[in-house]
């Protein structure tokens, strides 16, 4: 008589009731154990078991997670300041300059709208006046005159295409190579992958606008399932630039320093008691540097150190007229850019500048109108890229700080609410400047019309690729092992650097 059963026990197929078991038990014991043999030499040879042993040999990596590592590779650059155009620019009113559009400017054509969705629509050319610029010749629209006097120094990437519409998703897959959240951002990994050469500052800053944050949150600054040091540490626009940073006013600043070591000899006890324990080496880590930021953040954002010339230079001085009443100027943002030279003047790895906050029109999303769009963003980044571009010129930090600009995905290149453009993540441009990029070069192309990449096609996470590469860093060698994998900044499909955007 068959015995009864535990409840969730499964008997296997053509196995008496007394020979209970779960179909791995009967697996593992099959061949008198040798098929788990087996198994395990192969795990191992992988070297799966030896991922959970470097996971504990790497505590250097967790009690000191900003340390700055070297490069896997001779690196082009060492920083990156990632200008992120958060609604999606518009790359036919930029420097995509497309002669058909204008000419079938009106006409009627059949395009994808969003994905699987065929419209009838009507072609808009740009209103924009297009020139060539500097010695080599790119075209650039009247929308940015300070930026393409630096054209030159500038590589325009037009061939790019993501996998979402959405502002969220498509905001997260560009900062994290995911459509979801949870995963770690550029930022991170750059900061993993190389730590800070500055020990008092965070390796990863982000600065967003005036006007709000992006509508993914901070999700796209995240590290995801990485320890906490290496997401991105958000500096305010008002009041104190990082939160509980100004110490009690009760404490003197030596008495705070003899806390602090008190605390971290008890740590440190605490410690050797429970070897492996990294979260709270981490954690002590953590302490040291938020003591150190109180003096060194003042610092960094202290402006007061520069000269008028440089305020000139970002437009941050003086009047500014503006072609629309909703237009910040370009003080906000040049203050920004000022900060982030700064930032990575004193080692910080990777510094990231939101221009656009909030919904509508208060950011690069052109559904109603692009002009009127234009007129209200054009102008509040312009100077300051222009400043920021020469100044690391200038100071001869270009050659070593990788400079990128652009927004989750592009435009359509037909009418929308009688002149504005929709999304459109099947082709739009990105350009980069400094860190080991050909300055006055352009790389790839959409179709005519612009509406999707057609010629050197890269993926976003093409780009990703390129910016770790640039750094010295090997997208398919960095990794992390978390959950039984080895994740990638670029994932499991295939990522190419774009090799020919590299001087």
């Amino acid at each position: 008589m068959a015995l009864p059963q535990p409840p969730g026990t499964q008997l296997l197929p053509g196995l008496h009731a007394n020979c209970r078991g779960s179909r791995r038990e009967f697996l593992w014991q099959l061949g008198a154990g040798f098929g788990g043999l087996a198994l395990t030499d192969l795990l191992g040879r992988d070297g799966f078991f030896g991922r959970s042993a470097n996971a504990a040999d790497s505590n250097s990596r967790l009690v000191h997670p900003l340390a700055e590592r070297s490069p896997q590779f001779v690196p082009r650059a060492k920083h990156v300041i990632f200008l992120f155009m958060y609604g999606g620019p518009t790359s036919m009113d930029s420097w995509d300059y497309k002669p058909e559009l204008q000419q079938r400017h009106g006409q009627t054509v059949d395009i994808e709208i969003r994905r699987r969705s065929i419209q009838q629509q009507k072609l808009l050319g740009s209103q924009r006046q297009f020139s060539q610029h500097g010695q080599s010749g790119l075209w650039g629209s009247d929308a940015f005159p300070w930026i393409n006097r630096c054209l030159d120094e500038i590589c325009v990437v037009k061939s790019l295409y993501a996998d979402t519409f959405a502002h969220g998703s498509a905001m997260i897959q560009m900062n994290s190579g995911r459509i979801i959240q949870g995963h770690p951002t550029v930022g991170s990994w750059v900061g993993y992958g190389l730590g800070s050469a500055n020990d008092n500052l965070p390796g990863y800053m982000v600065m967003l606008d005036p006007r709000g944050g992006p509508i993914s949150g901070a999700a796209n600054w995240s590290a995801g399932f990485m320890p906490a040091a290496y997401q991105g540490t958000h500096l305010r626009n008002k009041g104190e630039p990082i939160l509980d940073l100004t110490p009690n006013a009760k404490i003197s600043r030596h008495a705070q320093r003899d806390l602090f070591d008190t605390l971290d000899q008890l740590n440190r006890r605490h410690m050797t008691q429970r070897p492996g324990y990294s979260e709270l080496a981490a954690r002590i880590a953590s302490y040291e540097l938020a003591y150190q930021l109180q003096s060194t953040a003042p610092e960094a954002l202290d402006l007061s150190q520069e000269t008028e010339r440089t305020f000139d230079l970002y437009g941050i001085q003086g009047e500014h007229q503006t072609a629309h009443k909703k237009s910040l100027g370009p003080r906000p943002f040049g203050t920004q850019c000022l900060i982030a030279r700064r930032l990575v003047e004193r080692g910080v790895r990777f510094v990231q500048i939101y221009s656009g906050g909030g919904h509508g029109e208060e950011t690069w999303d052109a559904h109603g109108d692009v002009e009127n769009n234009l007129k209200i963003h054009a102008p509040e980044i312009d100077r300051p890229i222009y400043g920021l571009i020469n100044d690391l010129k200038q100071r001869g930090l270009l050659d070593d700080t990788l400079i990128v600009w652009g927004g989750e995905f592009g435009r359509q290149p037909v009418a929308q609410n009688n002149g504005g453009r929709d999304h459109n993540a099947k082709g739009f441009l990105y350009w980069m400047a400094g860190g080991g990029v050909k300055g006055g070069h352009a790389h790839g192309e959409t179709d005519p019309l612009g509406h999707q990449a057609e010629v050197d096609r890269h993926h976003v996470r093409d780009l990703h690729a390129t910016i770790l590469h640039l750094l010295g860093l090997d997208h398919e060698k960095l990794t992390y092992f978390y959950g039984g994998l080895d994740h990638k900044l670029t994932g499991v499909q295939q990522a190419d650097v774009i090799h020919d955007i590299i001087a």
